[in-house]
C-alpha cells in the first residue's frame, strides 16, 4: 500500500510539474507588441450595460452624447480607425433584394423611424430611414440625432468597397445557414489579400457554412467556441492544443480567462500558432452579457500581456494603450 501511495505521489508530482512547465507565463517568452484593439460597432453611443437582454432598445437609454457618431455607419468606422482601432465590428442583415444591410436591430421601431422586420425590407427602403430617430438620453424628452441620420444606414457592399484594407469582424445576426451561404457567396468574391483581413460571428449554422465555404476564414460561434475551450480545458495542461481551436475567434470574458490553461501568455502563443483571434471583453455577469473593455479601470484590471481588447469606447482605450507602450 506504502508503494502504491508513493507511486501515486510522484505521478501527481509528475502531472502537475508538467502543467506548470507548460502553462507558467513566468517561463514563456517574453511578448512585445500591443493588444489588437477591436472596436464594437465603430465609434458609437453607448448606454448602461445592465438589465440589458436582447429585446432591449438601446437606443432609448444612451448616456449623454459625448460626441455625433452613430453605430454601424461608415462615419463611425472611419472614427474608430481614426482613434485607434485595428478591427472594426460590424452588424449586418439580409434585405429582400439580395443585399446586407448594415444594422444592428432586428426591428426598425427601437432606432428608427421605420416599422417591421428589417430583414422584410429592400436595402433601398431602409436607405430612406432616420437611424438616429430614437435616441434619448432623458427618457424622451430630447432625441438629439432625430433628423441627423437619414440615409447614412450602409450596405455590406459599401462597407467592403470604403474599408479594402482594414480588419473587419462581421456580425451574422440570424441562426439561419442560407445567411451563411449568401454572404459566403459575396466574400468569395473579393481580392484574396481583402478576405484575408475579414473574420465573422453569429448564429452556430450560419457561421458553420461560412466556415465550410471559406475555410480559412477566422469565425466564431457559441457551439464553435465552446468546443476549443473545452477541449483545451482537457489537453491544454498538457501544452496541446485542440484541432476545434484552429482559425477561431475566440472572445472571452474577462472573468473567465483564469480558467484558460497557459494563461495569458502561453495561451496567446498557441492560439496565435493555430491561426486563431484572441480577443478579451468585459465580465460575463449573470443574464447581462458580457460588456466592452471601456474604462481606464478595466484595462488596468487585465492580466498582462493581452491578446486583444473588445471595447465600446475606442476613444478612450486605445490612447490609454498607446500611453502603456514603451
Amino acid at each position: 500500500m506504502k508503494r502504491f501511495w508513493l507511486a501515486a505521489g510522484i505521478g501527481a508530482a509528475a502531472l502537475g510539474g508538467t502543467a506548470f512547465l507548460q502553462n507558467s507565463s513566468l517561463l514563456a517568452p517574453a511578448t512585445t507588441g500591443r493588444p489588437v484593439l477591436l472596436a464594437h460597432r465603430g465609434l458609437a453611443q453607448t448606454y448602461p450595460s445592465s438589465g440589458v437582454t436582447d429585446t432591449t432598445c438601446s437606443a432609448s437609454r444612451i448616456n449623454p452624447p459625448e460626441h455625433a457618431y452613430l453605430e454601424n455607419t461608415l462615419a463611425s468606422m472611419e472614427a474608430a480607425f481614426a482613434a485607434g482601432a485595428d478591427i472594426v465590428e460590424f452588424d449586418v442583415h439580409p434585405t429582400t433584394d439580395g443585399q446586407f444591410a448594415v444594422i444592428h436591430d432586428w426591428t426598425l421601431e427601437c432606432r428608427t423611424n421605420g416599422k417591421g422586420v428589417t430583414r422584410e425590407k429592400t436595402l433601398a427602403e431602409l436607405k430612406t430611414l432616420d437611424i438616429g430617430f430614437g435616441y434619448t438620453a432623458d427618457g424622451g424628452k430630447t432625441y438629439p440625432f432625430r433628423g441627423k441620420g437619414i440615409g447614412l444606414m450602409p450596405s455590406l457592399d459599401e462597407v467592403l468597397a470604403r474599408f479594402p484594407d482594414r480588419r473587419l469582424l462581421i456580425n451574422v445576426k440570424s441562426n439561419d445557414p442560407r445567411e451563411g451561404e449568401a454572404l459566403a457567396e459575396r466574400l468569395l468574391k473579393l481580392p484574396t489579400a481583402q478576405l484575408a483581413r475579414l473574420m465573422a460571428y453569429g448564429g452556430d449554422r450560419p457561421v458553420a457554412t461560412l466556415r465550410e465555404r471559406i475555410p480559412t476564414m477566422r469565425a466564431m460561434s457559441k457551439a464553435a467556441e465552446k468546443s476549443c475551450l473545452i477541449h483545451h480545458l482537457a489537453l491544454g495542461w498538457a501544452g496541446l492544443t485542440p484541432q476545434s481551436c484552429q482559425r477561431q475567434l475566440l472572445l472571452i470574458p474577462s472573468n473567465y480567462t483564469r480558467w484558460i490553461w497557459g494563461w495569458p501568455a502561453r495561451f496567446m502563443a498557441r492560439m496565435r500558432a493555430a491561426g486563431s483571434e484572441v480577443i478579451v471583453a468585459g465580465p460575463l455577469v449573470g443574464g447581462d452579457g458580457s460588456a466592452g473593455i471601456d474604462r481606464a479601470e478595466d484595462l488596468t484590471a487585465l492580466d498582462r500581456p493581452i491578446p486583444g481588447i473588445w471595447t465600446n469606447r475606442i476613444d478612450r482605450i486605445a490612447p490609454l494603450v498607446r500611453a502603456e507602450q514603451p
